[in-house]
């Protein structure tokens, strides 16, 4: 089976990783080069912030990340040399206000990734020595982890162009679907070139409503742009990542810390704000003060597929309020959780495409049953 995936970020990727691997012959365009936009800009956390502030759809998926990242660690280094470093650091979440919801959604949940505790004290400053003193508690979640997002990125790209039946083809920006009796038969780039295949791909995140407006149920997926700082600490620095009013610091394994993220409606607008760069740092001195020795060394803003409930559309794209287009899927829309959904997202459209059984209850992001529900204009 002949795959073409529109959209070369970490869903396109993993999505091409998977059918791939399944023996799929797959084509990856993307309108610039691969691994970039906001797969790029993320901070990598192996987890939902608040998990207890998702649906049970995101955390479903979310809850495969970690586990399916550690089993593709090992394969995709030896084949590349590349390591897409994931740091087991833990997190502290210091928002005081959702300490008992956390600690209740913890326990009900009974995922061992997600156990916490609260600690204060002398307790908390051993975990981690860095925090302002004036922080007296915080939750811990001693199995949380990051990855370091551009690595895997990298990694993954490298990958993928050993694979003899992987085609990447980046700089390719598709225009528009060709539509026959109720399938597509091609995917048109700029410059009119015809691109087919037995199947159907959108995966271009925050970008993912543009190119589903021909057909009469647009996705409504909007950019919400996120803005970072990164600091370059010391390896090993600071120990732990840290959240605080949805601001969060994530050390990486050589000392760089991501400091992030707002969440901006601006369209398509990636330029950094220095105003709000001023608030990150400011967030990020009272959590650490330390950090105000720190050189800041990039500040970069990316765009979040954000999309009503939260939830992303995987699987098939509708034709009208009763059926489907029968080669056309939809891989979109994991707004501030790509990085961590990403592997199961993947796999679940892998079994939809393949008729396999499912890891997880696909009712919840199928798009035929979500879009017809949704008014657009």
């Amino acid at each position: 089976m002949k795959v073409l995936i529109v959209g070369g970020g970490v869903i396109g990727l993993m999505s091409a990783l998977e059918l791939s691997q399944a023996g799929c012959d797959v084509t990856v365009l993307d309108k610039q080069d691969f691994g970039q936009a906001a797969s790029w800009a993320g901070g990598g956390i192996l987890s939902p912030m608040y998990p207890w502030r998702y649906p049970d759809a995101v955390n479903q998926l979310a809850r495969f990340g970690k586990s399916m990242y550690q089993v593709w660690q090992p394969l995709l280094q030896q084949a590349t040399g590349l390591d897409i470093e994931i740091n087991p650091s833990g997190m502290l979440i210091l928002d005081q206000a959702d300490v008992n919801t956390g600690l209740g959604w913890a326990t009900h949940d009974h995922d061992p990734q997600q156990a916490a505790q609260l600690i204060s004290g002398k307790a908390l400053n051993r975990i981690n020595p860095r925090l302002n003193p004036d922080i007296s508690q915080g939750l811990w979640f001693p199995e949380l982890a990051n990855i370091r997002n551009p690595r895997l990125l990298k990694t993954l790209i490298a990958f993928l162009k050993q694979q003899p039946n992987v085609t990447m083809q980046p700089f390719t920006s598709a225009q528009h679907f060709e539509v026959k009796n109720n399938q597509i038969t091609a995917v048109i780039d700029e410059n009119n070139k015809h691109w087919q295949a037995d199947q159907y791909v959108i995966a271009t995140g925050a970008w993912s409503g543009l190119l589903s407006e021909q057909f009469d149920w647009q996705v409504p997926v909007k950019p919400i742009q996120g803005q970072m700082i990164l600091f370059k600490a010391p390896a090993q620095w600071l120990p732990t990542m840290v959240m605080h009013q949805g601001i969060y610091l994530i050390p990486r394994l050589d000392g760089h810390i991501v400091c992030g993220s707002s969440t901006d409606d601006v369209g398509f607008n990636t330029d950094v704000n220095t105003e709000t760069g001023l608030q990150l740092q400011h967030t990020a001195y009272q959590l650490v003060p330390e950090l105000q020795n720190m050189p800041i060394v990039h500040a970069w803003a990316g765009l979040r597929p954000s999309v009503p409930d939260g939830v992303p559309y995987i699987g098939q794209m509708p034709l009208d309020q009763t059926s489907a287009l029968s080669n056309l899927w939809l891989n979109c829309g994991h707004f501030r959780n790509g990085l961590v959904m990403a592997p199961a997202s993947a796999r679940l459209l892998k079994q939809q495409m393949l008729g396999e059984s499912f890891m997880v209850d696909e009712a919840a992001y199928l798009p035929v049953n979500r879009l017809a529900y949704q008014t657009f204009n």
